[in-house]
């Protein structure tokens, strides 16, 4: 039990590195977050989850490196830069064609958004492949193959939580806001969007 504490709080702790880390899929839940609150984070976190649980069992098995595919990080930037942009052009245009309160079709938007946010973030992967690596090799040690899930377990629970209460907190200051300043935040997100594209970008060519 001793062991299993010790390294449940290891994971939790380094863990945090990650999930509560600013990043696109961070902004993107706020946006989505607004209109639909925690129930917008549970569908962001699901498809987090979708593209994290696969990458975790592979990383698991051995199965990619980065010296590998020495050309992967670069495509990740440069598909997710491109993704951040359209999804922030998007937004901006919704807020200058939008003539009154905004309104977001957002049923299946914050879990695609989940999926493509972490499939297409090279910092996630990046993450996965060093820090993350080293969870799931000390998981494997201590549990064989079971420690895969075990740590997993460990780690995704943060995200759950982490997204969906920023999200309903996120919605509760929208009510707030009077439709301007509610444009407003969404330019102010749209920006960091194109922000970490650029950053993106950067990372792909430096």
């Amino acid at each position: 039990m001793e062991e299993f504490l010790a390294f449940a709080l290891a994971v939790i702790v380094i863990s945090a590195s990650g999930v509560m880390a600013p990043g696109p899929l961070f902004a993107a839940n706020i946006f989505y977050g607004l209109k639909s609150g925690a129930k917008a984070g549970l569908k962001m976190s699901s498809g987090h989850a979708v593209v994290e649980l696969p990458l975790v069992i592979l990383l698991g098995v051995g199965a990619f490196s980065l010296e590998s595919f020495p050309q992967f990080r670069i495509m990740i930037s440069i598909l997710g830069a491109i993704g951040l942009f359209l999804f922030a052009g998007l937004q901006i245009r919704t807020v200058f064609t939008q003539k009154s309160n905004l309104v977001f079709q957002t049923k299946h938007g914050p879990f695609l958004a989940g999926v493509l946010f972490s499939a297409l973030n090279p910092f996630f992967i990046i993450w996965w492949f060093t820090i993350g690596f080293k969870l799931i090799s000390d998981s494997i040690i201590l549990w064989s193959v079971w420690g895969v899930g075990i740590m997993f377990l460990l780690h995704i629970w943060m995200d759950f939580a982490w997204l969906s209460s920023t999200a309903m907190i996120s919605s509760k200051i929208s009510k707030l806001l009077s439709n301007k300043n509610f444009k407003i935040l969404l330019i102010a997100i749209s920006g960091a969007l194109i922000y970490f594209g650029i950053i993106f970008l950067i990372d792909a060519f430096v």
